[in-house]
């Protein structure tokens, strides 16, 4: 018959049983498969180990008409869990243990998700991998380090059944990245012990969770490309990744305004109740994808990382008496700080130079080093962020601790969530894309809290930079 197309549709090592149970009578018929009867402990005791050979079953010389008799009792319900096993037969003395007459098939009376009650027989993975590869026409099987001793076995059953392809395994290292875990038995630990919201928890490193915190498919393969593959131990520092996805979002993501820690700033000699627009471009580097518009007006926010009350000398944005550009818009100079009863600050008045409208600088006046990024305060719509970091706090989470127990790693601030404000004009960008909030970072859309919640609420995908770096730096 024809090859399934392995990119059409999800397929089930399942979908194949049937034939696997033909390819294994077909191993009995010409005298390379037997049933067994030895016990689980004698079947480890006659495999032997490394040093020492293995030892023939005594069940190894039966005919093929009673291994098939005793196999088809095996398929047929007839035969009790773990009294019965059908076994290649191959090399009991052979250097690769895995050649030393392995498992084909055991009896286990228990329904199988997909197929119900019709087998109580099952393939070992062995078996049923190289044949479902050659069901599908795989013609490179690719596979870790781990499955190189395991290439005879695979190459043996392909010579021995008429299997209508014989793919070739080719094994390379595996890949670990840091600051996290990839290890399905860690990764189910994870979300059993709700450490994580989920498998498609933005901090996971499953498809559904890169695609719910952002990650594109086109970073994913820029970071495989960089990556490459090879025999060697992979170790991969998570910036790598990271990089990718800033490099695919760069030229990519429109930008916007938002101010996440919002301080309100008033401006005192703003005509009431006027209302300026202008325009900003969806992109800097390319012009053709069009503008946004942006409301200006006598009350705006700023990110409260833009103001300091006793700035440093190289710190080029907002303090008392002292100015700032507010980008696209006008030079502001701060006044007045208002402050709680707590004293914190909670409001600058400030006063707008006309004569600076849209990036000038009049003649005489020195020009203003910091430009920041705001929204207005009038059309300004609030959003909840989920501030998405490494969900480890160590490279390798469990390895220097004494019990090996990675969670104890765990990073207490892989997620912070925070309220803020972003410009309006994202309410009619029609994108699937990520955006980057100018001078912050890259932030997705979270479909499935937005509709739970009734607001928007945006996961962030990146820095702008790789900030653990500079603090991996500092703390050494």
């Amino acid at each position: 018959g024809e090859y399934k197309d392995p990119w059409s549709a999800i397929f089930f090592a399942s979908d194949y049983f049937d034939d696997m149970y033909k390819y294994a009578e077909e191993l009995i018929t010409k005298g390379l498969a037997y049933v067994c009867e030895l016990t689980p402990d004698q079947l480890s005791e006659y495999r032997g180990n490394l040093t020492t050979p293995g030892k023939d079953s005594p069940y190894r010389n039966r005919s093929v008409e009673e291994n098939l008799r005793l196999f088809r009792e095996m398929r047929d319900g007839k035969i009790e869990d773990g009294k019965m096993v059908l076994r290649a037969k191959i090399d009991m003395q052979s250097n690769n243990i895995n050649m030393r007459d392995p498992t084909l098939y055991r009896v286990r009376k228990v329904p199988h998700h997909r197929t119900g009650d019709k087998w109580c027989i099952y393939p070992m993975y062995d078996f049923a991998h190289c044949l479902s590869d050659a069901a599908e026409g795989i013609t490179h099987s690719l596979c870790t380090l781990e499955f190189e001793d395991h290439r005879p076995l695979y190459d043996w059953f392909l010579d021995n059944v008429s299997a209508k392809c014989h793919p070739q395994q080719i094994e390379f290292s595996r890949l670990n990245i840091q600051y996290t875990v990839l290890s399905k038995r860690k990764l189910i630990t994870l979300v059993e012990k709700k450490v994580v919201d989920g498998w498609d928890d933005p901090r996971m490193p499953t498809i559904c969770g890169m695609r719910r915190r952002g990650y594109t498919p086109e970073a994913l393969a820029l970071f495989a490309d960089r990556i490459g593959i090879s025999k060697a131990d992979s170790n991969i520092d998570m910036s790598v990744l990271e990089d990718c996805v800033r490099a695919d979002l760069e030229d990519r993501a429109p930008r916007a305004f938002a101010v996440l820690d919002p301080i309100k700033v008033t401006i005192t000699n703003w005509p009431k109740d006027k209302k300026e627009v202008f325009e900003a471009p969806v992109h800097p580097k390319y012009p053709e994808r069009g503008t946004r518009k942006v409301t200006f007006s006598g009350s705006v926010y700023i990110d409260s990382s833009d103001f300091m009350e006793n700035p440093p000398s190289k710190f080029f944005r907002l303090g008392p008496d002292r100015m700032v550009r507010l980008k696209f818009a006008y030079v502001v100079h701060c006044n007045k700080v208002v402050k709680d009863a707590s004293g914190k600050v909670v409001e600058l008045e400030c006063t707008y130079i006309p004569e600076t409208r849209a990036g000038n600088t009049p003649e005489g006046m020195k020009k203003v080093k910091g430009i920041i990024q705001w929204v207005s305060c009038d059309d300004a719509m609030p959003i909840t962020v989920r501030t998405y970091d490494r969900l480890f706090s160590v490279p390798w989470p469990g390895k220097d601790q004494p019990d090996g127990d990675f969670l104890k790693d765990i990073n207490a601030n892989s997620l912070q969530v925070v309220s803020g404000y972003v410009e309006p004009s994202m309410a009619t960008c029609n994108t699937d894309l990520p955006f980057q909030f100018e001078r912050i970072g890259y932030y997705y859309k979270d479909e499935i809290l937005s509709k739970e919640s009734n607001n928007w609420v945006f996961n962030r995908v990146c820095t702008l930079r790789d900030t653990w770096a500079k603090e991996a730096s500092s703390s050494e």
